[in-house]
């Protein structure tokens, strides 16, 4: 095992027919968490593997003075475009600034993107404060992306997360509509309004009503199962500074309802468009089902390589900026554009045959990077 921990210390402890010699050391005994930390513990370890602890850091550094500046930069952006579409004095600048916010606001995102996996600042007290700024300006809860991030990561292209196509006894109508609502921007909708549910009754995620009825209609039931096992009073308390942030922007900036609906369903268009279009026909595979996307080189830039989507599903671990090297040379690297538009025709049928399992929630992180 790495780092030695099936030896025991002291040169006199030795095994004979399974017990341990009088001169072995015992380990102290473990004290166990607090009531109410346990679940919060598991979720770190968690990310922790998704992190992609065990791999080589030097050979993968976080860039986090670079981070930190693109984070300045994008919040600045958003801030300065939210003003102007408030206060413009004529609708066209109002308009443009919203496709301006669409991209300055995917950068915050995929920013926050890296913070759920632990890769904006090696600080991690930094990164778990970033994360839910970030978060903020969604607006969402940062726990519960994390959350849902790390089990898209454990279920990607399996029976439970496989929107693009129907399976037998499923509606095709009822998949279509799912993707509809991803063209459209509606399913960036349900998000800040999952999290007004939180906020306003947190126990409902953990409501077999509230799970087996609309989540399991909009297709969210595994996502607000793990939700529901999540200490309530960090999520809660992190989706109050998510309200609180978007109640000063509002206050601060003088913003108006329409202009900031404006922006914001930009950004859940562009958002919601690249969210499915890097998984929509990838083989079903938890690993490889997703693709290494073909971008206009500025729009890579702006959304920080996340259109190689394969390449992080590989190592998800990997911080941004590295991605491309991880990119193989047989890989396919479909364009956005024929993919995204073969969304509209709407749910195809399912390949046939089983789909893959779930990861397990703990997986072992692989060690090795190609």
């Amino acid at each position: 095992m790495a780092g030695g921990r099936g030896r025991a210390r002291g040169g006199s402890g030795r095994h004979h027919g399974g017990r341990i010699g009088p001169g072995a050391r015992r380990a102290p005994a473990r004290r166990r968490p607090p009531a109410g930390r346990a679940p919060c513990r598991a979720l770190c370890r968690l990310a922790a593997v998704f992190r992609g602890d065990g791999m080589s850091v030097a050979a993968y550094p976080i860039p986090a003075r670079a981070n930190l500046a693109i984070a300045a930069a994008a919040i600045l952006a958003n801030l300065a475009l939210l003003w102007l579409a408030a206060h413009a004095p004529a609708w066209w600048i109002t308009a443009a600034c919203a496709i301006g916010f669409s991209f300055t606001n995917n950068t915050v995102f995929a920013l926050h993107h890296e913070a759920v996996h632990g890769g904006f600042h090696p600080d991690r007290r930094i990164n778990e404060a970033a994360g839910p700024l970030f978060a903020a300006f969604f607006p969402t809860i940062f726990s519960i992306q994390r959350i849902s991030h790390l089990g898209h990561h454990r279920r990607n292209r399996t029976d439970e997360e496989l929107y693009d196509c129907y399976l037998p006894g499923q509606s095709w109508l009822l998949k279509t509509y799912w993707i509809y609502c991803l063209l459209t921007g509606f399913y960036w909708v349900i998000i800040p309004l999952a999290g007004l549910v939180y906020l306003a009754w947190p126990r409902a995620f953990r409501s077999k009503a509230f799970r087996q009825g609309p989540a399991r209609w909009w297709g969210f039931e595994p996502f607000v199962a793990d939700i529901g096992r999540a200490p309530i009073g960090r999520v809660w308390l992190e989706g109050v500074f998510t309200l609180a942030v978007q109640a000063g922007l509002f206050w601060l900036l003088d913003l108006s309802p329409v202009s900031w609906l404006a922006c914001y369903w930009a950004f859940g268009i562009n958002w919601s468009s690249v969210q499915y279009t890097d998984h929509a026909g990838s083989p079903r595979d938890v690993l490889e089902g997703a693709w290494n996307l073909r971008f206009w080189p500025v729009t890579q830039a702006l959304f920080l390589n996340y259109n190689l989507h394969l390449a992080h599903h590989r190592q998800p671990g990997v911080p941004w900026i590295h991605l491309p090297r991880l990119v193989r040379a047989g890989d396919p690297a479909p364009s956005f554009w024929p993919i995204y538009l073969g969304l509209f025709r709407g749910a195809r049928k399912a390949p046939p045959g089983p789909g893959p399992r779930p990861l397990p929630e703990h997986p072992a992180p692989s060690p090795d990077i190609p």
